[in-house]
């Protein structure tokens, strides 16, 4: 199964649920800005550690911003990727990581998919 997420929106949040499990890991609330679009006004992470374990603030901004830009509005998100690989490379101790390999554990998607 490639597909690690399901995200779904109900009024103004959006959930991202592990596909696997269900667990609801991540909310999003959002709010329209003058001028068009809406910009993220709240955010929150499931602190039950049964249901998922944080690597921290960090980490967790980094996937909210990826799952909605590569999975939801499907972005590139070069930059994103590149600081995924490299923070679980910091937290890892190797310097060698496949990004493929880590941006496909962590979100279900290829390299530049």
């Amino acid at each position: 199964m490639d597909e690690k997420w399901n995200v779904f929106v109900e009024g103004d949040v959006l959930f991202m649920h592990r596909s696997w499990t269900g667990h609801g890991i991540y909310e999003a609330s959002f709010a329209p800005v003058i001028g068009g679009g809406v910009r993220i006004t709240s955010a929150v992470v499931e602190s039950d550690r049964e249901n998922y374990r944080s690597m921290g603030d960090e980490y967790d901004r980094l996937m909210m911003e990826l799952i909605i830009g590569a999975i939801v509005l499907g972005e590139p998100a070069a930059d994103l990727r590149a600081g995924l690989v490299e923070l679980m490379a910091r937290a890892s101790g190797k310097s060698d990581l496949p990004s493929g390999v880590v941006e496909h554990s962590a979100l279900g998607l290829r390299s530049g998919s």
